[in-house]
């Protein structure tokens, strides 16, 4: 991800990475560049960012969310985030990560689906989104905050925060 020198940066609104690659996003014309390793995201060719609203990352893989349409595109490792072809992103709110795995929230519903690495916290199934008022993140867990009850639910790494039933 380190030579940009052919990068037309003229139009750019954001700049994202991943731990080996970059995406340069013009919002306005729906429109991206993206360089560095293939494998974590530096591939983008293939992606159509038209209507695309919000940008996420992890260490290896991109999500490019069309809030408004319910739909988006993941590129990167497909391992560890870069595949999404199975999430439903209708009425999602927010996109949430880890290091090698995304959380697609829907706060109106209490309802999210959690893909990426299962260690990492791509996996959510038993997980209560009911009265979630924020998502938060580490390299290897999520916590769901119920503000409102004073509660949480951790997913991910037990070791290292995926754990917090002691708490």
């Amino acid at each position: 991800g380190g030579d940009c020198s052919d990068v037309d940066f003229h139009g750019t609104t954001e700049i994202h990475s991943s731990e080996l690659a970059f995406v340069a996003f013009n919002k306005d014309l729906g429109m991206a560049v993206c360089w560095g390793r293939s494998s974590y995201g530096g591939s983008c060719s293939g992606v159509d960012f038209s209507g695309t609203t919000e940008i996420s990352s992890s260490s290896t893989a991109f999500v490019a969310f069309k809030k408004d349409l319910g739909t988006a595109a993941c590129w990167g490792d497909s391992t560890y985030g870069g595949d999404c072809s199975d999430v439903d992103f209708h009425g999602t709110t927010e996109i949430h990560s880890s290091e090698l795995a995304f959380v697609a929230f829907n706060k109106d519903l209490g309802m999210a689906v959690c893909w990426g690495r299962s260690s990492y916290g791509g996996s959510c199934s038993g997980v209560d989104f009911s009265g979630t008022t924020e998502i938060s993140s580490s390299s290897t867990a999520f916590v769901a905050f119920k503000k409102d009850l004073g509660t949480a639910a951790c997913w991910g790494d037990s070791t290292y925060g995926g754990d917090c039933s002691d708490v």
